[in-house]
């Protein structure tokens, strides 16, 4: 049974409220759809697309002939017409791609064909057929998601790219069970629509950005109304879209994982990715002490200019002998790792004792050889190990809650110490293949964001 197939019987007669359905495909001119020993000719079908596109006034005056039965027009404008005579009714509604109609009898309530074809909208998002390089993207259309309980439907403006859509693409970090497998941890946008259950937080036109488990490299997206939270009023989509996975992440690091204390010194590695300006400047907010790696002066330079009190080569330089002539032998209270198993001789020795070692990433891999333990052992050091996609809901709704409390607030003007997203640069929609080829040469300083198609309103 096909998508279309399953929404006739899923969205319409189950609901008993009509007798028979079908879909014809305006621009095929023909049926593509139907329910069960439901046959509707050619003709028919061409006279509905002319009802609306031609012969609307007509058909308010004169009424219709289906299946060869006259009906009466109760009711008709460019989005839905209704017929009756005295046996029953039709109902036909109209998005830009198809045509319902439905048949019903007296007693049945057949309003459940305007909410069955709202299922039908489509949109613009990234796909890939098969895992491998940038080459296999594409976009796509696809149907547009239809919020469940509790969730809110938001038009995307702007997507920012992460790692972890890098490496669902080459099929080694698949989406958690039941997530969207469209790419995008994050999109900012305008709200669109509401699932049943919502608490009445938003309203349709609301400016939000959000916090996602994939399907944000898309024209529409639905999230759990507690992942959303609002854009500072001088902020734009593309900067707002900047924010939500690469802050939440780096403050779950610092506060929730890593309870950061006023006055530690913190060491974060990939210092000009997008967690990792986040970070710096979170650390500065807690009134911490920021240091990073980074793999090029141009990026060194941009987080100092973020607030970083020390920045190291790890091309050029030891950064662990650089931390501990930073620290004066002391070393750091915090790692914040996202490379894994190459740095972990150099992180054990520039961490302090009783520091805390937080892997959230393994961009060099997970492997280590050596004395480990005995090393972590005698600083009485603990590693901790994080990842944010999988996170239940309740928790991340309790970290969005509480970022957006203590933190969102900063980037508003007239904040002291004001936070600012750092954006490297910005694709269209199309050039998604460019954008990832982009982030896996590193070259990037900040988050790179993908935007929308600027007329874009969903393709019905």
């Amino acid at each position: 049974m096909n998508e279309l197939q399953a929404l006739l019987n899923d969205s319409l007669l189950r609901t008993k409220h009509v007798e028979n359905a079908a879909l014809i495909n305006i621009n095929e001119k023909k049926v593509c759809a139907s329910t069960f020993g439901f046959n509707v000719p050619k003709e028919n079908a061409l006279n509905l697309i002319y009802a609306f596109y031609k012969n609307l006034v007509q058909v308010r005056r004169e009424g219709l002939y289906f299946k060869e039965k006259y009906y009466k027009c109760v009711r008709a404008d460019e989005h839905s017409i209704c017929l009756r005579n005295p046996d029953g009714g039709v109902i036909v509604v109209k998005t830009n791609t198809f045509i319902l109609v439905a048949t019903y009898r007296a007693g049945m309530y057949p309003s459940v064909c305007v909410e069955a074809v709202e299922k039908l909208e489509k949109m613009l998002a990234v796909y890939f057929d098969c895992p491998g390089g940038p080459e296999n993207l594409y976009v796509k259309e696809v149907m547009k998601p239809h919020p469940g309980e509790g969730e809110v439907l938001v038009k995307v403006s702007a997507s920012a790219l992460n790692r972890a859509d890098l490496l669902q693409r080459r099929g080694t970090y698949p989406p958690p069970k039941g997530a969207s497998e469209i790419l995008g941890l994050e999109a900012a946008g305008i709200v669109a629509g509401f699932g049943p259950g919502c608490e009445g937080r938003w309203k349709i036109g609301d400016a939000v950005m959000a916090l996602l488990s994939g399907g944000g490299q898309a024209e529409y997206v639905t999230v759990p109304e507690g992942y959303l939270m609002p854009i500072p009023n001088d902020m734009t989509f593309i900067q707002a879209a900047a924010i939500p996975e690469a802050w939440l992440t780096a403050f779950q690091l610092l506060h929730f994982v890593g309870k950061i204390q006023k006055g530690e010194t913190v060491l974060i590695h990939a210092g000009a990715s997008g967690v990792g300006i986040a970070a710096i400047q979170l650390v500065r907010l807690a009134k911490a002490i920021p240091i990073v790696t980074a793999g090029t002066q141009e990026k060194l330079k941009a987080t100092a200019n973020l607030g970083a009190a020390a920045g190291f080569n790890y091309k050029t330089e030891d950064f662990s002998e650089k931390v501990l002539a930073f620290t004066q032998g002391s070393g750091v209270d915090i790692i914040l790792d996202c490379v894994g198993g190459s740095y972990w001789e150099k992180n054990l020795n520039c961490l302090s004792t009783d520091g805390r070692w937080i892997i959230y990433g393994l961009l060099s891999g997970g492997e280590v050889h050596g004395d480990l333990f005995a090393r972590l052992l005698s600083k009485r050091g603990s590693i901790h190990t994080s990842l944010l996609r999988s996170r239940k809901k309740e928790y991340k709704e309790q970290l969005v809650k509480a970022f957006t409390e203590s933190v969102l607030p900063c980037f508003s003007g007239g904040a002291c110490p004001r936070l600012r997203p750092l954006v490297d640069s910005t694709h269209p929609l199309h050039e998604i293949a460019e954008a990832h080829r982009c982030m896996e040469e590193n070259k990037n300083i900040g988050k790179i964001v993908i935007e929308m198609p600027p007329s874009s309103e969903g393709k019905a």
